[in-house]
């Protein structure tokens, strides 16, 4: 398994997902999005795993105007607005390999291991 976590530190989901996999002593990378966003390729993988982008947005993210941009946007546009503007993803945003998931997803992980 090759874990990686991508959130912020001030995120609660984020903090619980990493206890998840520290509590299962499961090795995972994380990936503060505040310093370091995800690339190009991260976000299209994620895209695909997950079922679409509008599945990465969350709506209730601080950033109001940007959300609703992008209900207003062609699909390309919007992951070119959400490649710029990662704070608006919704957290934690948990990869591995092919696979991946949005939110905290316990039952998702658990069939990882």
């Amino acid at each position: 398994m090759n874990i990686q976590v991508f959130g912020t530190k001030k995120s609660f989901d984020t903090k619980k997902a990493q206890r998840y996999f520290k509590e299962r002593r499961v090795k995972f990378q994380f990936v503060d999005l505040a310093e370091k966003g995800m690339s190009k390729g991260e976000l299209e993988s994620v895209r695909r795993a997950v079922g679409g982008i509008d599945a990465l947005v969350d709506p209730k993210a601080k950033d109001q105007d940007t959300v609703a941009l992008l209900a207003y946007l062609s699909p390309d546009q919007k992951f070119e607005k959400l490649l710029e503007n990662q704070h608006v993803l919704a957290e934690p945003v948990v990869r591995n390999g092919k696979q991946a998931t949005v939110g905290y997803a316990p039952d998702v992980w658990k069939t990882w291991e």
